[in-house]
Parts: C-alpha cells; sequence; structure tokens
C-alpha cells in the first residue's frame, strides 16, 4: 500500500483560505446579519456617537466655500442656505495672506523639533521602567509619571511660570545668589523648547503606557534565550526590545504626522501675549483670533478645512512609505 502524498505548508494554508472564502460568499446578507446582530448591536453606541459628533458637523465645512452669516434667516439651517457662494474665495484669502502661512510654518517647525525631541521620551520610559524588577516601585514610578496628564494646561502653564517666570521660585533664588534670572517664559528665542518641555511634562507618562502594553507582549522566553546565548542588557534591547515595539512606532508616528498642523490651542493662546504672536501664533490660533474672534466664520472654515486635508495627505504618504519598509502601518496593504 502506497503512503499517501505529503501536502506542502503553503498548499494547505492557501486551500484553508481558499474553504474559508468559499463558505463566507454562501452565506447571504441576512444570514450573516442574524448571525451577527448581537456584535452589532454592541457596536451601535459608538456608530451613533461618531455620526452625531463628527460626521453630522463635518457637513458645516460648507461654510468654507461661503461668506456665512449666522444672523440670516429665522434658524441655523437658513443661515446656511441664505449666506452668498463665493467658492474658493475664502481659500484664496487664506493663501494671500502672509500670517497665515507664518503660522502653517511655525506649527510644522514645532511639529518637527517635538518629533525629534519628545516622541522618543516615551519609548525611553517605557524600556526603562519594564526593565524595574520591583513591580512596587514599578507601579509607583507609573502612577507619579503620568498623573500630569489629568492636569489642564491653565494648571500646567501656572505651575511653570511660578517655578520658571520673572517672579517665580528659580529668579527669586537667583537673585538672592547675586545673579540675573534668564528670561524662560517671555523669550520668543527658547519658546519651541519651553513648550516641548511642557509638553512633556504633561503627556511623555502618559503615552509610554502605549509602549508599556506593547513590551508586555513580548514573549519572555526571547528574553531568556538571549541571556543563556550571553547577550547583554544592551544587545537584548536592541535586537528583542526594540524590534518588538517598531510596529506601535511606526503607527503612532504616522498618527502623529496627520497632526502635524494640530499642535495644540490652550498651551499656545494662554502664552500668546508673553512670548508674542510671532512664536506663538499656530494653525488653531490663527483660526481663532483671524476667524472666530473677528465673524469670519469662512475664513476659519477654510483653514480648519486646509489642516484637515494636509492630515489625510501626510497620513496616506507615510502609511505608503511605511509599507515600503514592510510594516502594516494604520491599514494593510491590498
Amino acid at each position: 500500500m502506497s503512503a499517501p502524498p505529503v501536502v506542502e505548508p503553503q498548499v494547505a494554508v492557501k486551500a484553508k483560505k481558499k474553504v474559508t472564502a468559499v463558505s463566507r460568499q454562501q452565506l447571504s446578507f441576512g444570514q450573516r446579519l442574524r448571525r451577527d446582530w448581537p456584535l452589532l448591536l454592541m457596536c451601535f453606541p459608538a456608530m451613533a456617537l461618531l455620526l452625531v459628533f463628527h460626521y453630522v458637523p463635518a457637513l458645516g465645512n460648507v461654510i468654507a466655500f461661503q461668506d456665512y452669516n449666522p444672523f440670516v434667516g429665522d434658524n441655523p439651517l437658513e443661515a446656511f442656505l441664505y449666506s452668498e457662494w463665493i467658492g474658493f474665495g475664502n481659500f484664496e484669502y487664506l493663501f494671500k495672506t502672509s500670517a497665515f502661512w507664518d503660522s502653517v510654518i511655525t506649527t510644522l517647525s514645532i511639529t518637527a523639533f517635538q518629533l525629534v525631541f519628545y516622541f522618543p521620551i516615551p519609548i525611553a520610559l517605557a524600556v526603562l521602567l519594564n526593565s524595574v524588577l520591583s513591580p512596587r516601585i514599578r507601579s509607583l514610578v507609573q502612577s507619579v509619571v503620568y498623573l500630569p496628564h489629568f492636569f489642564s494646561w491653565v494648571l500646567v502653564v501656572s505651575l511653570f511660570q511660578m517655578m520658571l517666570g520673572g517672579a517665580g521660585l528659580l529668579a527669586q533664588t537667583l537673585r538672592q545668589a547675586g545673579f540675573t534670572p534668564p528670561e524662560i517664559m517671555t523669550n520668543p528665542d527658547t519658546f519651541m523648547f519651553l513648550i516641548t518641555s511642557q509638553a512633556i511634562w504633561k503627556d511623555a507618562g502618559w503615552g509610554m503606557i502605549v509602549f508599556l502594553a506593547a513590551l508586555a507582549a513580548i514573549d519572555p522566553a526571547l528574553y531568556e534565550a538571549a541571556a543563556a546565548d550571553g547577550a547583554g542588557r544592551w544587545r537584548r534591547m536592541w535586537h528583542i526590545t526594540l524590534p518588538g515595539l517598531r510596529s506601535v512606532i511606526v503607527l503612532l508616528l504616522i498618527l502623529r504626522l496627520g497632526d502635524a498642523l494640530n499642535v495644540g490651542f490652550e498651551q499656545f493662546v494662554l502664552q500668546r501675549e508673553m512670548v508674542g504672536r510671532e512664536a506663538a501664533e499656530v494653525v488653531d490660533t490663527y483660526v481663532y483670533y483671524q476667524g472666530i474672534a473677528i465673524q469670519q466664520w469662512g475664513v476659519g472654515a477654510a483653514a480648519g478645512l486646509f489642516k484637515a486635508a494636509v492630515g489625510i495627505l501626510l497620513i496616506v504618504g507615510a502609511n505608503k512609505l511605511a509599507h515600503r519598509f514592510g510594516e502594516q502601518g494604520i491599514y494593510s496593504k491590498r
């Protein structure tokens, strides 16, 4: 009796995928709906929140193409319908205004600076904290580090002002010692360092949680095998820890690039008067002061729509670049 033929593993996997695809195609839409209705019911509240608070308000971007006047008509719907349609007039006004391009350049400069000096900090904190052997010390340090995330920007800026301002603790200590205190909170030349320091103190610990979760998914047997082969701590980190974090790092980097024109509002509007408009004017503050404050609603909406379009282009471009390096990115390559 002859032995049964040996099926290649790849052939078996392809056959299994083909059978699964055929079985899915055999199910009608009604059958899939009856099978999955509990899962769809669980997703319904989140879908309703997205619809009401994200997709429906997105229809208001139509005012970017209007000379919108909220006082036309008797209700908001009539204001949309009766406001004058001007096409790309608001965008032409934006692109011809030097203050808008100054805010874009300032925003991109801050994003690039924080990608270099802020983005690696949560990764380093997660790697260092993961190497601590005592669970109690690890929990204590983690709690202390990410606690500032729950502080508002008003409180954060006030704390920095009390510590580093002209009448703060550092300035008073230096004056008592006979030194002239430096201008930290009011110096436009060092404002980028200041806001990055504030962002690190406030949010680096919170961002560390994502990387700690990724580190927990790495198989401890890999570290044990590497240690048995004579690999030191640095070599284990380079060949096991960092490759285990690579997919998460790429994903968060893509998302951060998508927010390149969104560096925050409260942090800058609170310190804009101290350092001047040239140093602290970002796209969000420009939209507020040039759109909402003087009731140029169409100009503000056009700036926001421009920011969203640039974010989408950056996300798509960064995701394609991630595919070239063999990473999945936000969505897998078809």
